[in-house]
């Protein structure tokens, strides 16, 4: 005879025979089927955040790569310049850290 412990499920684990209505959220209508890396209401920040990260790298790419301004940025974006400022400082940052460190 089979005398193996009685495993509990696990916490996280979802009972059998559910029905999950995939809404998606105001940025996707569906969970199953949006693009994004991490779910919004997971990341730190929501939404805001994740699109925020993803503006950020073109605005360094586009200083980079092209050569624009700070006030050809703030209007392409419709930011401010001391906005563009924090950005292309905060990207200068790491760096500047390891050329030092």
């Amino acid at each position: 005879m089979d005398e193996s412990p009685i495993r509990r499920p696990r916490m996280d684990a979802l009972p059998e025979n559910t029905r999950y209505r995939d809404t998606g959220c105001d940025l996707y209508p569906s969970c199953l089927r949006c693009p994004l890396p991490r779910c919004r209401y997971e990341e730190p920040g929501g939404a805001p955040a994740m699109l925020r990260t993803g503006r950020d790298a073109t605005i360094v790419r586009l200083s980079r790569e092209q050569g624009l301004s700070v006030d050809e940025l703030a209007a392409r974006f419709g930011l401010s310049r001391r906005t563009i400022f924090r950005v292309l400082r905060a990207a200068r940052e790491p760096a500047e850290l390891q050329a030092t460190g």
